[in-house]
Formats: structure tokens, sequence, C-alpha cells
């Protein structure tokens, strides 16, 4: 006696398929039909191979052992593609391999029948049924299979279609969230339809609560610098056609109330009904803005520095030099000197500028060899006492000092820095100190002052490029890059420098480098 779906077998054929159809998920969608495809044609074991551009692999078994199907896998895999006609070269081999599983008596496999997966005359795999008994296929059964295998091969194609789409969009998914610039996805009528993470953090939101709202109503100006908004040039006719992009930039107004600079490109994308969505890339312009800011100050500081020396040079020696006046010699060795340490001066900021620039390419290098620190430190005081005989100039050494491993001529710059620093905004007749001690890694150098120290405004920055503290920009002339190379010298020797906020006399600042555990390497590369 047939079971009630041999009898029935084209209304439950039907049905199946209309259920098939529905389905887009790839795994479930071969799962469900290799059962079915068993179940219909009585079998007791099946298979679906697919064709892939690696090969033909198992994407589907039933009542298969997990060995078996292991073991089919390398049957098939050295099947050769065939460009041109897979259906008569690669099919042919795949059935002779899949038959001669029917051969082993262990397995219990009798009968076999295999009908390829075509849809629009592309070959997707191949569908399997075996039987553990001795009936043959009737002609029914090859006919049912053929139709069903037709209609499967559809399903398999729009279910791999749909799988492709969902990993397209996984994958913009995860380039939308891991780009830098914030991104806004915008339908036609300037609704978001989507923001990344980037761009919520721009926002100052989360990205989330910005779907669906209206664009006006997000991005706002604060200032424009540049361009025009987006609905003003929409209404002016933006965009004329793909390739067409508006560039926007300005303060904008966050969700918390602050602005930040930013800088917008917005590209329309058509399709053939027309403009389907504007795609907004924005980006943070803060750094641009600082760069500027620097640029501005560089000009400002340099074109400073360097008038104050050149004039004096210049007034001196027109003064030598003038015809009508015979100078006796102590009043031209007054000026000599005076021209001799405007020299030195103007080579000190060209240096300054040159190490800067190399330090910015990565190119500023260290000779290290074994420095005795106290010596060192005992060396350039003697120097600044002899320079500046206005000053009590001291050093304390505290417990013994371990040698280090550094570049003896770069720590000459980072002291002579912390000096000159020290004797510039420290009145004269005052104590500059320099005091020494070591902890179980690292030797540690503060030089203190009792000038008027450096306000909580001026903390974050001191150790920036070009920056000078705001009270004393008029009273006290510098360049503003003492601290900066300090503090890329330090760096470079993994060591670390800081403002000693503790210190209540006037200014302390301390670097530490550590002993006993540096690598001895020629030549490293400042970062």
């Amino acid at each position: 006696m047939l079971p009630d779906y041999r009898l029935h077998r084209r209304e439950y054929i039907d049905d199946i398929l209309r259920a098939i159809l529905q389905e887009l998920d790839l795994e479930r969608l071969l799962t469900r039909l290799l059962e079915t495809t068993v179940t219909i044609l009585a079998g007791n074991a099946g298979l679906i191979l697919l064709r892939e551009e690696g090969g033909w692999s198992v994407a589907a078994s039933y009542g298969l052992s997990s060995s078996l199907v292991r073991h089919i896998e390398t049957l098939i895999q050295d099947v050769p593609r065939h460009p041109l006609d897979p259906l008569q070269f690669e099919v042919p081999q795949i059935i002779r391999r899949l038959e001669w599983l029917m051969r082993v008596p262990q397995l219990g496999l009798q009968q076999g029948i295999g009908i390829p997966l075509v849809a629009r005359e592309e070959l997707l795999g191949l569908i399997y049924v075996y039987r553990n008994y001795p009936s043959l296929f009737s002609q029914e059964d090859i006919d049912s299979l053929r139709l069903f295998a037709g209609h499967a091969a559809i399903a398999v194609h729009n279910a791999r279609l749909y799988t492709r789409l969902r990993r397209e969009k996984q994958r913009l998914d995860a380039l939308l969230d891991a780009v830098a610039d914030g991104i806004l996805i915008l339908e036609a009528d300037l609704r978001i339809e989507r923001a990344n993470p980037a761009f919520g953090q721009l926002y100052a939101a989360d990205p989330r609560t910005l779907t669906g709202r209206r664009h006006a109503q997000v991005v706002q100006w604060k200032r424009l610098e540049r361009g025009k908004t987006l609905e003003d040039a929409m209404h002016e006719g933006w965009p004329s056609g793909p390739g067409d992009t508006l560039y926007v930039q300005g303060d904008l107004l966050r969700a918390d109330g602050t602005t930040l600079p930013v800088g917008i490109t917005y590209a329309p994308l058509f399709d053939r009904e027309g403009l389907l969505n504007i795609i907004a890339s924005a980006r943070d312009l803060t750094a641009f803005r600082e760069a500027d800011r620097l640029k501005a100050t560089f000009i400002s500081t340099i074109s400073h520095e360097l008038k104050t020396p050149i004039a004096l040079i210049k007034g001196y020696v027109s003064t030598l030099r003038r015809p009508d006046t015979r100078w006796d010699s102590e009043i031209v060795q007054e000026a000599l000197a005076v021209i001799e340490e405007e020299a030195d001066r103007l080579s000190r900021l060209v240096q300054d500028l040159l190490d800067a620039s190399r330090l910015q390419a990565g190119a500023l290098k260290l000779q290290k060899h074994e420095v005795d620190v106290v010596a060192l430190v005992e060396r350039m005081v003697r120097r600044f006492r002899h320079r500046h005989p206005s000053h009590d100039f001291q050093v304390q050494v505290q417990g013994t000092i371990p040698p280090i491993w550094a570049d003896e001529g770069r720590l000459e710059q980072v002291l002579s820095n912390l000096l000159n620093n020290a004797v510039k905004y420290a009145p004269p007749g005052t104590i500059v100190r320099v005091v020494v001690r070591a902890t179980p890694r690292e030797v540690i150098v503060c030089v203190q002052d009792q000038g008027p120290g450096i306000s909580q405004e001026d903390l974050p920055h001191v150790f920036d490029p070009f920056y000078r503290g705001r009270r004393h920009l008029d009273t006290h002339p510098g360049t503003g890059l003492g601290l900066y190379l300090s503090r890329a010298i330090v760096e470079a020797h993994e060591g670390r420098i800081w403002v000693d906020t503790e210190y209540r006399e006037g200014a302390s600042i301390c670097f530490a480098l550590p002993h006993g555990q540096g690598k001895r390497v020629e030549g490293k590369k400042m970062q």
C-alpha cells in the first residue's frame, strides 16, 4: 500500500514548492529540499551538492554519517571545472563517483538517482537520492524529480542571491561602522536612512536616534565658511546628475549644544527612476584648524624672533662701518660681542627649527652611550653660572645615581632648554635649582625656579609646539619650541617629562629616564 503522498504526488509537490519558494535562508532551504526529495522518491538517504567557484561541495546530507559525507567530499574534490559545458563534462563524473558508494556492500545503498539543479541556464548543483532496497526508480519518479528539481533550482538561485545581498549588506555595515569619517545615508526626501557610529561621535548623539529624522533637523550650522546648505543647494537645482558633488564647511551645532568644525561632502546616487539616495561624508576639521593656527603662530613667532637679532646685527654693523667716525677698540669689542651673541641666537633658532622638522619627519636620531647624569648636570650648571651670574644656581643630588644609556648631546639640549626657561622667567637674584634622584627604575631630574610659575590654563599646552604662556607673550620672547623638543627627546629615550604641580615656589619641570634596562641601539629614530 503506497503512502498518501505517493498517491497524490503532484498536489504534495505543489504544496511543498509553494513553501520552499518562500524560504530565503540557503542552509534551511537546502535541508528542506533534500528531505522533501528523499520523501517524494521513497528514498533512505540523499545529498545536495553545490557547484561553487572553488569546485563542488556537499551542501546538505540526509541519512548519511558525517564520516561518509567527508569521504564523499574527497571523492568530488578533484572534478575539474568546465567553463563551457559543465552539464556534459562535470555532472557525469560527479554521478559516477556517487554511484561508487552503491558498490560498497557495508553501506547498504542499492539504488541511486541524480538530477542537476539548473536555473537561468546556470548549473547550480545536483540532487542525489539513494534507496537501500533494490526497487528501480520509475519514470514517474524521474519525472517528479525533474519537475521538483526545476523549481528547486529557482529557489536555490533566489536564496543564493539573497545570501549574497545579505553578505554585501553585512560588509557595507561593517565598512560604515569602521570608517573614520561620519556617514549619513539620506533618502531622496532628505530623511536619514542610516548614520554610522563616526557621525554619532561627531554629532555627540547615538546614531540610531537619528534614523528617520530630516537632514535639516540634524545638520544645522552655527557658522558657514564655505558652500550652501544642502536644502538651499537642492532648491537651486542640485544635483544636476551623477558625480555632481556638493561641499559644505563650517561650525556644526552638535546635539549637546557645542560646535565642531566640520566639512561635509554630499554625493548623489541615481537609479533609472531618478535620485535614489544622497551619501553625506562628514569630516572633523579640528586638526586642520589647529594646523592652520600653528602655521599662523609659526609665521608670527619666527618673524618676530628673526627680526630682533637681524635688526641688532644690522644696526651694530652699520654703526661700525660709518666712515665719519672712528671707534676705540673697547666699543668695537662690545659691538662684536653683541653681533656674536645675536648670531648665536639665530643659530639656535635655526637649529630648533631643523630639529622640529626632523622630528615631524621621524629623522632625528639618537647616538647612545653610557652617561653620568650628575656630571652632565654639574657641567651644564657651571656653564649657566658663567653666562648668567645674576642667578644662584644650585645642584642637589639625592642618593646614588646610576649611569644611563642615552644620547648625551640631546640630554644637554633638554637641560639647556629647561635652564634657559628658568633664567628667562625667574627674577635676578633668585635660586635656580637642579635636583637629581633615582628610583629602582629611573633617574629623575627636576629643574626648579622661583619665578611666577605656570598658570592652570597653560599647563595642558606647555609641551605643544610654538605654544607660549599668554601672560608672557610680550615680556618674554621665544619660539615655543624648547619644551616641545625636550619632550620629544625624552620620549625617544623611553622616558617621560612633566610639570611638577606640587612645587609651590615657582615652576618645576621634571624628566625621568630609565636606567639599567635600555637596549644599546645606535641611531634610534625619534618617533
